[in-house]
């Protein structure tokens, strides 16, 4: 049995029951209180009463917080409405709204420089909102239930820089959000444009999705465009997604709708730099450097840092070990991440490399040309593993391409 409307075991007709009953005192606060809407509850939770009903209680926490019922209403800071990627554009062939979320324009560091976190997640909670007010026009208008929303995800520009550890963290707590105030809300969710980074980044924000939002994800080859209009009529995707829909001025990228972010001015910052705890510390003497050791077993993984220095500024290098089992100096190795020298007193620093080879890579802290003054340094580093699931995907729709091109080859 589905758990849905007109297809419920008794079992599942019990529980349902159940549920209503003891969510009496909440009903009445809630967006919608008929059964489709109550049934999204109990399959999130595989139709265990008390724990549908504990997840439902804490949205209603949640909607009251966010003041859910004015959100609409809600204006958003300038520079999120400005620079926060993505909108609602077209239908698809069943009716649902379709969303767009736009990646590679997206400047996270500037956002989170200038902007709460708080309004981030709300502006998020408001996107969620008018997707279920589309949802429920579109069920009066056509006449049949919709209540789920298709979703495009544009990864073209992924890059190193929406991997900085802040930036992914704020990104798992909208998606965790989504997650527990939106249940049973995606239809599917189509990647386009993914780069070979992409399984890193998803391996780094999957374990915030349910497993049912997981089987949805779909990554789509070079022939995306053909695979979105399956799905949605070309009058409904933008000309930029390969349909005929334009702007009223004729843009085809539909502006007006989607907003294609881009990198934040730093006049709206309020603050240069955010907390960070950092998990070890150590004292580089003066005219000495100070090494650490990561193995890297596979190409495609990432290393990503973060660092600051107290007092004064540190050089700071990435380097491939030439010979295994010994300590090298600088001069001897490989240097994948030039050396320099950083101001990482006055604003931490961060970054990440993309380790195209496996072996040993040391980072190095460099404080060889001081003389006297000892550094204490502050850092965190971690080795950041691609999805294997979603790397053989792209591995196969870059095997099929290749083929595609050889076949065509005179």
């Amino acid at each position: 049995m589905s758990g849905r409307v007109g297809d419920l075991s008794p079992r599942q007709a019990e529980a349902l029951a159940q549920f209503r009953e003891n969510l009496q005192d909440v009903l009445p606060s809630l967006p919608s209180q008929d059964d489709y809407f109550l049934l999204k509850w109990l399959r999130a939770r595989s139709f265990d009463v008390p724990k549908s009903e504990a997840m439902l209680r804490k949205h209603v926490e949640v909607r009251k917080h966010m003041d859910a019922d004015n959100i609409i209403a809600w204006e958003a800071p300038e520079v999120i409405k400005k620079y926060m990627s993505g909108g609602m554009c077209g239908y698809d062939r069943e009716g649902s709204p379709i969303w767009y979320e736009i990646i590679g324009p997206l400047d996270a560091k500037g956002l989170l420089f200038s902007a709460s976190k708080q309004d981030l997640l709300k502006n998020k909670f408001r996107d969620c909102e008018v997707l279920r007010h589309h949802c429920e026009q579109q069920s009066q208008k056509l006449g049949k239930k919709i209540e789920m929303v298709l979703m495009v995800y544009d990864c073209e520009g992924l890059g190193l820089k929406h991997l900085w550890k802040p930036a992914v963290e704020t990104y798992g707590e909208l998606l965790s959000m989504f997650e527990e105030n939106y249940p049973e809300s995606l239809k599917r969710l189509f990647i386009v444009k993914a780069p070979k980074i992409f399984p890193v980044a998803y391996n780094l924000v999957k374990h915030f999705l349910s497993e049912d939002t997981r089987k949805k994800v779909v990554v789509l080859g070079s022939n995306w465009k053909e695979v979105l209009q399956r799905y949605i009529d070309p009058e409904q995707i933008p000309v930029e997604y390969g349909g005929t829909l334009t702007d009223p001025d004729g843009d085809p990228k539909c502006s007006s709708k989607i907003n294609y972010g881009g990198d934040v001015p730093q006049h709206y910052y309020v603050r240069d730099q955010l907390a960070q705890q950092y998990e070890h510390t150590v004292v580089v003497n003066r005219g000495s450097s100070h090494q650490v050791e990561y193995e890297i077993l596979f190409p495609g993984c990432v290393l990503r840092w973060q660092f600051r220095s107290e007092g004064a500024d540190v050089g700071f290098g990435v380097y491939l070990k030439t010979k295994i089992g010994e300590r090298q100096r600088a001069g001897e190795m490989t240097e994948v991440y030039p050396n320099q020298r950083y101001n990482s007193h006055m604003v931490p620093e961060d970054g990440s490399l993309t380790c195209s080879t496996p072996g040993i890579y040391v980072l190095r802290f460099d404080n060889t040309y001081s003389y006297l003054h000892a550094k204490k340094v502050s850092y965190s580093v971690e080795v950041l593993l691609p999805d294997t699931a979603s790397a053989q995907q792209i591995q196969q729709l870059g095997d099929r391409l290749s083929e595609v091109a050889l076949n065509h080859s005179p």
